[in-house]
């Protein structure tokens, strides 16, 4: 078995056991949570914002700093783990993930709760990359490897979903803060069992750590993901697209210093292993599949079906059964000798099926939505636990957190360009559909219109109302062929690709 206090990884051709399998089970705990921590606050807004009583803009940035921290520091911790040791700096962001939701759940300002949230994608930054890179050295079978990562990639899909869920039951019989103190239980079976299961891993010769890149990495991520974020709700504003414009002439900047520095933060030799920058590439497309759905089919459920908050997150669930079984099929297949370019392929089809079912919903069509989802979920799983154990494997072993942290970086920016493309088109379509004569709150959105729905008289409420729902169909319509398109493109990318590519056992 692998010395917990060993800086190597499982000899290449040894299966690992029942020590690195229990390991296995000890960091999907802090995975689900940093997962779900993204959207845990969807029930507790309202509570936080009756008890702290903060600003339009600092109950934002109650939102929002978690997501954006964490976007812009996954590469900087990825590349902080290979040089400190992915488990030291998995420990270490564990306890700053418990400092800081302990701090969260007590805060009495909005302030104190921005600083904790902050905090929180602080840890958030350091644990996700450092999960990955840490399955990536104890399973060096391919095998195994591939059936670990199908597991990762499941309870990162579920956590999202499961994290509203489960902040509307706390929310409903305790008090808000209680969705923060449910992280300190995993957080603290990580710290007392880390140091005895999970091998310490870094890389032997690292070189000088290159501190420039980090502000430059920050400045290139964090104005894209803003200005994509805010483009769904907003519009293509002037400020926005500077901002978009602002952090890539930064990326252009970063990608010029990775290229000439002596000792850089990202080495561009990972982009020299086969299907490294095509697997980096196809997982922002799933992000962007999966993302851009969600923008949709959450609003679906709540205001064109008039389910309650709660309601539609538990109908939402129901889609998770299927894509718990995708990972491991694809994972089965792949072992049984079928071309991963192949299983690939299939999972953007699928997805692309799944996206093709939305464009035949109407207004009263839950069970096409739900069916809808969980194909296309299920297709995308497939599809992001093979390329991640593509990228994991193509890297060296020694960066694989800095391989790790683009993976997560590129479904940050996959995610918000999702909900920014399909969302426009969405609008677009929504505000072309409603009538000239409405009211100017129900050209912008589904929810404009129905609260000046419910301030009109009789009929006149209601068939603004109607006509609204229909018009937000009609857009989910429009955002669904788009959809289709792109995982129509990106399967054949895949195929082209992928094709011939198998991952090493070393």
């Amino acid at each position: 078995m692998t010395n917990p206090t060993s800086t190597t990884t499982t000899p290449p051709g040894r299966l690992a056991g029942r020590r690195e399998w229990t390991a296995v089970g000890v960091l999907m705990l802090p995975l689900l949570l940093v997962s779900m921590d993204v959207s845990v606050l969807y029930f507790a807004i309202p509570a936080i914002s009756a008890d702290l009583e903060p600003s339009g803009t600092q109950q934002l940035w109650i939102f929002d700093v978690y997501g954006f921290v964490l976007a812009g520091l996954l590469m900087t911790m990825g590349s902080l783990g290979d040089r400190i040791g992915r488990r030291k700096l998995l420990l270490i962001g564990a306890a700053a993930f418990g400092i800081a939701s302990l701090t969260a759940a007590y805060a009495n300002s909005a302030e104190t709760l921005i600083a904790a949230r902050a905090v929180l994608g602080i840890g958030g930054a350091t644990l996700m990359p450092s999960t990955m890179a840490l399955i990536r050295t104890m399973f060096t079978d391919p095998g195994q490897r591939a059936k670990a990562i199908g597991l990762w990639s499941g309870v990162m899909t579920a956590g999202i979903a499961l994290g509203s869920v489960m902040s509307g039951v706390l929310v409903q019989y305790f008090w808000w803060g209680s969705v923060f103190l449910v992280n300190l239980p995993a957080m603290a079976l990580l710290l007392i069992l880390g140091p005895f299961l999970l091998p310490e891993s870094r890389d032997p010769a690292p070189g000088r750590f290159d501190w420039l890149s980090v502000p430059l990495s920050m400045a290139a991520v964090l104005p894209v993901i803003y200005g994509l974020k805010e483009i769904p709700s907003e519009g293509w504003h002037a400020q926005y697209v500077v901002s978009i414009t602002v952090g890539l002439l930064f990326a252009t900047a970063f990608v010029h210093r990775q290229r000439t520095a002596a000792s850089p933060m990202i080495s561009p030799a990972l982009f020299r292993g086969r299907g490294f920058a095509s697997s980096v590439v196809l997982n922002l497309i799933g992000s962007f599949a999966i993302m851009g759905s969600a923008y949709f089919t959450t609003q679906y459920l709540q205001s064109v079906l008039d389910k309650s908050a709660l309601e539609a997150a538990l109908w939402s669930l129901l889609p998770s059964v299927p894509i718990g079984m995708a990972a491991p099929m694809a994972a089965s297949l792949v072992q049984k000798g079928v071309d991963r370019a192949y299983v690939v392929t299939a999972g953007f089809a699928i997805g692309a099926a799944g996206y093709a079912l939305l464009a035949f919903t109407d207004t009263d069509s839950l069970w096409l939505v739900l069916v809808a989802c969980g194909v296309l979920a299920s297709g995308v799983v497939m599809v992001i636990s093979q390329i991640t154990d593509v990228a994991l494997s193509s890297a060296p072993v020694e960066r694989a957190g800095s391989a790790s942290s683009l993976m997560e970086t590129g479904a940050e920016f996959g995610g918000a360009l999702g909900m920014a493309i399909l969302g426009s088109i969405g609008t677009a379509l929504y505000r072309h559909e409603i009538p000239a004569s409405a009211p100017a709150a129900a050209h912008e959105t589904l929810g404009g219109a129905l609260a000046v729905a419910a301030q009109l008289p009789g009929r006149a409420g209601d068939a603004l109302a109607t006509t609204a729902r229909e018009a937000f169909t009609s857009g989910m319509h429009g955002a669904a062929i788009a959809g289709t398109v792109v995982l129509v493109g990106a399967a054949a990318l895949a195929a082209r690709a992928l094709r011939g590519v198998r991952v090493s056992d070393k």
